[in-house]
């Protein structure tokens, strides 16, 4: 029941990528969600099944699954440190290729030690006392780890210098990175402890093993998810604020113009008026430029001041009151 919920959940992610992403060159995200949601796929009991019996009923499909979750988990990784800034050489390692390929090297050499046998779908119950059936499992949830750490490690880097909004999608593969790391400590045990024959020990531990599988993944979902999410929401936020602004500067930008014909009066300042980011640009320039030339009588109140300087802030994208002002046009030159 946990995989069918886990692949539906990568299906919708798969879905909402492809929605919120769409016209964006960058795929990796969407490639690797793609890429998972086929491994659980395959690893539901019914494609299983039928898909098994057509490679001679040996379980070869648990291989096949596997290493596709690995290429997921791969590309995950890689969309995580394409999109950060600050990248350590400790990181840029668990993340690249090598790792992969050493880690389905040794997935594929401990596979093929496995005594199989017949077509079951609870490969690791049914076979985990094989110590190479152990080790096929460690293998892959070492790497699961080790990918898992490195993006829960960009994932607070990212938590701490975001604001707003744009701070719950790193949250979210941060935890569902702590999630993943803390499901793969919890798989090893119950590995070990299969092998040695410690059954009670692996029951113990087995409780944690479907809500961390299925928090990891509800988690991660969430966090690729809401990143083109919370952008679009803030973009809009944004080009809403800048309206407001617009309008709200209109009759001071119309009294310093007046007072101050600037730019906006020649015939080559056309630009694109539909551009409200230029628009609020030019209002707050002229306004400024009206209020500090002392050849012209232009005054503007307190509060008309605060909304300028609001204006300014808005246009640089920072908060404080300190914010420095929008240069004026003979400091733009070409620019304008």
């Amino acid at each position: 029941m946990i995989v069918v919920l886990v692949a539906a959940f990568m299906w919708l992610l798969v879905a909402a990528l492809l929605i919120l992403r769409r016209g964006r060159t960058e795929r990796n995200i969407t490639y690797a969600a793609l890429t998972i949601a086929i491994a659980m796929t395959l690893n539901a009991d019914q494609p299983y099944r039928i898909l098994d019996s057509y490679a001679g009923s040996t379980n070869l499909v648990t291989f096949v699954s596997d290493a596709t979750l690995m290429v997921g988990v791969f590309l995950l990784g890689r969309a995580v440190l394409r999109a950060s800034e600050h990248q350590p050489r400790t990181v840029r390692l668990a993340l690249g290729g090598f790792t992969l390929v050493a880690a389905v090297v040794g997935a594929v050499g401990t596979f093929l030690l496995i005594d199989r046998g017949i077509t079951t779908t609870n490969f690791m119950l049914v076979l985990g006392e094989q110590p190479a059936a152990a080790a096929y499992s460690m293998t892959q949830f070492t790497y699961y780890a080790i990918v898992l750490s490195a993006m829960a490690a960009l994932a607070a880097r990212q938590v701490r210098t975001s604001e707003g909004a744009q701070r719950m999608p790193p949250a979210s593969l941060l935890l569902g990175s702590i999630c993943g790391v803390a499901l793969s400590v919890v798989v090893i045990t119950m590995d070990l402890a299969h092998v040695v024959r410690n059954l009670n020990l692996m029951a113990t531990v087995a409780i944690a093993y479907e809500p961390l599988h299925l928090l990891t993944f509800l988690l991660l979902c969430l966090g690729f998810a809401g990143q083109p999410a919370a952008g679009a929401v803030q973009a809009r936020s944004r080009d809403r604020n800048t309206r407001m602004l617009v309008h709200d500067l209109e009759p001071i930008w119309v009294a310093a113009t007046k007072a101050r014909p600037g730019i906006s009066h020649t015939e080559l300042s056309a630009f694109d008026a539909a551009d409200l980011e230029t628009f609020l640009h030019r209002q707050v320039v002229e306004i400024r430029d009206a209020m500090i030339d002392t050849r012209v009588d232009f005054d503007v109140s307190d509060r008309d001041r605060e909304l300028v300087e609001r204006a300014e802030r808005h246009l640089l994208g920072v908060g404080s009151i300190g914010a420095g002002p929008v240069a004026s046009p003979s400091r733009q030159g070409q620019h304008q």
